[in-house]
């Protein structure tokens, strides 16, 4: 004890002038935007590649399971291609430029999944160099999973549906009646939609979706389905209790949404 006493007496002035270098170093990130951006990014990077390596190895055992995932998406595209009259057997080339098409997709894997928390964060193993950017929105094959929030060069980090900030437009599939999907930090497999106006008809098993009333989700792309609903206090829109279609405490693939009319309809909108 003496010792460690007569140490820091010694360096007692080297030991002041790491502490306010420090202290100096969390204010200026917390102050300036430009300096908090970089220091998110270059912790991303970092922990990014912790995580890409930890999860390198959990991947292998779970080989099996995601075989039974991308069977079971394939089986469901093939039906779906089905129904349109096409035969999925058939290779057929088509030329997509012909298409309106204003979504683009790009897959990602999943190697940090918080759940647990009031405030939690997804990171994956893509970035800007594959053209993902803040405010592009993430699905899996199943429904929504969130928000892309900051990125690096080659990773990205997601503001979960699990996030007490994340507010998005849904509402029910069988009308244009819409409202804020939010969560309560109560159990990972519920979410809540709000301000769904009293006039709307609802019943347990309807399904939820996300509506289009923004750039970052197209319309239709699931979310889950109503497992109970009440009206607020004041009686003029419902408070709805939605189980995910996704089990997001099993996130493996992810896609990220680009919207290539964004800008243009940002720059509309202000």
């Amino acid at each position: 004890m003496q010792q460690i006493i007569n140490f820091l007496i010694r360096n007692k002035h080297s030991l002041l002038f790491l502490l306010l270098l420090i202290l100096s170093l969390i204010f200026t990130i917390q102050s300036h935007s430009y300096h908090k951006s970089k220091f998110v990014s270059s912790t991303n990077f970092i922990s990014g590649g912790v995580y890409g390596w930890q999860h390198a190895v959990s991947d292998y055992f779970r080989l099996k399971k995601e075989n039974k995932r991308l069977l079971e998406e394939n089986e469901r595209l093939h039906n779906q291609l089905s129904a349109y009259g096409v035969d999925s057997t058939i290779q057929k080339h088509i030329d997509t430029l012909s298409f309106d098409k204003p979504y683009t997709f790009t897959k990602a894997r999943v190697i940090k999944n918080d759940y647990s928390k009031i405030d939690n964060y997804i990171l994956i193993d893509k970035g800007e160099k594959d053209s993902i950017f803040a405010d592009m929105g993430v699905i899996t094959d199943k429904g929504i999973v969130g928000i892309v929030e900051n990125t690096s060069k080659n990773y990205s980090r997601i503001i979960s549906i699990l996030n007490s900030n994340s507010r998005i437009n849904a509402g029910l599939k069988k009308s244009n009646q819409y409202g804020s999907l939010v969560w309560n930090g109560k159990d990972p497999n519920i979410v809540q939609l709000e301000t769904i106006p009293r006039q709307a008809i609802l019943k347990e098993g309807d399904t939820i979706i996300t509506h289009g009333r923004s750039t970052i989700f197209p319309r239709g792309i699931g979310i889950g389905t109503i497992v109970n609903y009440k009206l607020n206090q004041n009686k003029s829109y419902y408070l709805i209790d939605v189980k995910l279609f996704n089990d997001m405490t099993d996130i493996g693939f992810v896609y990220s949404i680009k919207n290539s009319n964004a800008q243009e309809i940002n720059s509309l909108e202000e």
